[in-house]
């Protein structure tokens, strides 16, 4: 009746109320048993004292199992051999049994079970009263028989349960795992794309800022502008993006493709002209389909500011029944380097985060450099029929 070095109060509660109702109940019910078994000794002080112990022993039972047995077993068949009427005393011996069943392994409780068992058998062969003989094996076994199948059941079903609740336990812990990371992923991916267009767009306003400052200072004035506007612009859009990760802080809208004109008059003020075109009916999207949407524009066009050496490029936005399709070409090298090593479509990591992004909205997306020179990056997104 301990666990983890404190008593378990509830169980001991249930354990002396057990013994106190098996003390009453013997005590008082065990008299009229015998008035209907003529030849059973009468119940005197010997066979009180018998069914105390009998049921004082439960008090014990959970956590002494075996002692308990045996102590009962010796107490009722003690009390059986004597010669007094078969009643209560062994009520307590079934509930010993079942709590060996129940509590300990099968191999083990079989044999403590087994000893009990020839010991109870002792009266049958034995007794002062009326000796049943080999006609009472069969009734004796039941008393040991019957409450160990049930408590093995009983633990059988208990450690099943335990299993799946522990499985449970871990695969709920599995998913939670997944989630964070996969959350992890998503936030990395946003700073990225932030970071990494706020960053290119800063570092070219910035070199034309110093070509321009030695002979046409106030023309360098105008790069300096947009260097702030767009360090502005893209610290306001990380602080957007973080806000999901902290505890408390409200989320603003998410960028998606209507803030492409304002991606478009950024990046010409870093030098990249963007010819931007929609078709079709344009509508409102799903907030996680519109995001990637815009991400995949906003990666492409930071490519051709970073690796095409071209001034322009041009974006082509087509709403569809089922579909939305975003195109970004340029006429530029046709090959993405990082420094002075290639990158191809598959291992940049812009590209890549891309492609992840798209697919996990079933999408498709393609990237790779055109056949009359330049590079192209396109992108297929399902979404609902309008109704």
């Amino acid at each position: 009746m301990r666990g983890s070095g404190r008593w378990r109060w509830p169980e001991v509660a249930a354990d002396a109320a057990l013994a106190l109702v098996l003390l009453g109940f013997g005590l008082l019910a065990t008299g009229l048993a015998g008035d209907n078994q003529p030849g059973s000794r009468p119940v005197d002080a010997a066979s009180r004292v018998l069914i105390a112990v009998a049921a004082l022993a439960l008090l014990f039972r959970r956590r002494a199992p075996i002692a308990t047995l045996a102590v009962v077993t010796v107490a009722t068949s003690t009390y059986l051999v004597f010669g007094y009427p078969y009643g209560p005393i062994l009520v307590a011996f079934l509930i010993a049994v079942y709590t060996v069943a129940v509590r300990l392994p099968v191999r083990p409780a079989a044999l403590a079970l087994g000893g009990a068992f020839v010991l109870l058998l002792a009266h049958v062969f034995w007794s002062e009263g009326p000796a049943p003989g080999w006609a009472g094996v069969l009734p004796a076994s039941a008393w040991v028989v019957v409450p160990f199948a049930v408590g093995v059941v009983v633990r059988v079903n208990r450690e099943t349960a335990a299993r799946s609740r522990a499985e449970a336990a871990r695969d709920r812990a599995e998913q939670a795992r997944r989630q964070a990371d996969e959350e992890r992923l998503r936030i990395a991916q946003e700073v990225h794309d932030v970071v990494g267009h706020g960053l290119a767009a800063i570092s070219m306003q910035a070199e034309i800022a110093l070509h321009l400052l030695p002979k046409r200072p106030e023309q360098a004035e105008t790069a300096l502008t947009a260097i702030s506007r767009t360090s502005r612009e893209a610290l306001d859009e990380l602080r957007v993006t973080l806000g999901a990760v902290r505890q408390g802080a409200e989320r603003g809208p998410v960028p998606g493709l209507a803030r492409l004109p304002a991606l478009r008059d950024r990046l010409a003020g870093a030098g990249l002209a963007v010819d931007l075109r929609v078709t079709g009916d344009a509508r409102d999207l799903p907030a996680a389909l519109d995001l990637t949407a815009y991400r995949v524009v906003q990666e492409a066009l930071t490519n051709v500011l970073r690796h095409a050496g071209v001034a322009n490029a041009q974006v082509r936005v087509d709403y569809r029944a089922d579909e939305v399709t975003v195109e970004v070409t340029d006429e530029g090298t046709g090959v993405r380097r990082v420094g002075t090593d290639p990158v191809d479509d598959e291992s940049g990591h812009g590209l890549a985060g891309m492609r992840e992004r798209v697919a996990a909205l079933g999408g498709r997306l393609a990237a790779g450099p055109r056949p009359d020179g330049g590079f192209r990056v396109y992108a297929r997104l399902p979404v609902g029929p309008t109704t």
